[in-house]
């Protein structure tokens, strides 16, 4: 397994849907792309779902190529493995950050989650997302933030991390 993403940060999408990943994430990406050598584009996988999904996330090639490893294990014609290849292949977009450090979304993904002068990237381990600021704030936080009240007060999300792995 490759470098994690790690961070959030916001950045300007321009007319013609160029946004400026953030240089940790680049790096990342980078590192996670078996074909990179220095002076390259590295390559990375955008899936946007149905419209379920309201936002971009975006895979590393490892992280996508075990993806698509756990589904060719699924019984060929499954339910699951239809829905699967449907997301991961079908609504999905290969392509290349560019030598500018940026990505350029096509309008199709940008109206799709509703992306005009900002976008907000947040990291999620071996993937990271793009989100609409505003959708961001009122689906993802409202969220997180139900979440959190569930728990007591003096509740450590650290005890999450008990006998994760084996340990």
């Amino acid at each position: 397994m490759g470098r994690r993403f790690r961070g959030e940060s916001q950045h300007k999408v321009d007319n013609k849907g160029r946004v400026s990943i953030p240089a940790s994430f680049r790096r990342v990406l980078e590192s996670s792309d078996p074909n990179w050598q220095p002076g390259d584009n590295p390559e990375l996988v955008i899936v946007y779902g149905d419209h379920r999904r309201q936002y971009l996330e975006c895979f590393t090639m490892e992280a996508i190529e075990e993806v698509d490893a756990k589904i060719a294990a699924l019984p060929r014609g499954s339910k699951g493995r239809k829905i699967l290849e449907r997301m991961f292949n079908g609504q999905s977009l290969p392509t290349t950050v560019d030598e500018t450090g940026r990505l350029v979304l096509p309008a199709k993904l940008r109206q799709k989650v509703g992306l005009q002068g900002e976008a907000f990237f947040i990291a999620s381990g071996d993937t990271f997302q793009i989100w609409k600021p505003e959708t961001y704030d009122e689906v993802e936080m409202a969220e997180a933030e139900k979440l959190m009240e569930e728990l007591p007060d003096d509740f450590d999300p650290m005890e999450f991390l008990d006998g994760a792995g084996g340990a």
